[in-house]
């Protein structure tokens, strides 16, 4: 009696490892559609924060007004992200924010100049600089957590000795190099 796998054995083989095959498949396509930033349900890669362009508040748009010339709006908002050849008369600032956790952002302030002066602006609505600041705050961080203790339990607490001025200042060279000539010539 030899052992050879019959034809049958072979195909009964065959069938159930391409059955386990597709439930493996079939389960990691659950695991992905659950959540479509993270690696099979398990991982989320690390994604850079990526801002561009100019920051523009209520309190720094609030600067701008008809009349500044070129110079001055570059002072106060900077350089602009785009100044079209074909639009000399019309600088458009624009600004994106991508970070993990935060859901991104786009607002865009364009300037029109006539004769070197600004005419007019437009923006779309702008944050005030607390509102950006906290609109950026990745959430979750972690905080300080103040016990709730009892009168009797902050009491039981040990002290922390005190360190007189003396023990703060170190005596004497911190290190003991050798000398540099050791007496050789």
């Amino acid at each position: 009696m030899s052992f050879f796998p019959t034809r049958r054995f072979l195909a009964c083989a065959a069938t159930s490892l391409l059955l386990v095959a597709l439930a493996g498949c079939g389960s990691l396509r659950t695991a992905s559609l659950s959540s479509p930033e993270t690696l099979f349900g398990l991982l989320q890669p690390y994604e850079i924060d990526v801002v561009q362009g100019n920051v523009v508040t209520e309190e720094i748009m609030a600067q701008i007004q008809p009349g500044l010339r070129r110079n001055q709006v570059r002072e106060i908002l900077g350089s602009p992200l785009l100044a079209d050849v074909f639009h000399g008369d019309r600088w458009d600032y624009v600004f994106t924010i991508r970070r993990q956790g935060v859901p991104p952002q786009q607002r865009a302030v364009t300037i029109f100049f006539e004769n070197d002066l600004v005419e007019r602006f437009e923006a779309d609505s702008l944050p005030s600089e607390r509102e950006f600041v906290a609109s950026i705050d990745k959430p979750g961080k972690l905080a300080r957590v103040k016990p709730d203790l009892t009168e009797a339990q902050v009491s039981a607490l040990p002290v922390p000795a005190k360190v007189s001025e003396q023990a703060r200042v170190p005596q004497g060279p911190l290190r003991d190099y050798p000398p540099l000539d050791q007496g050789q010539p």
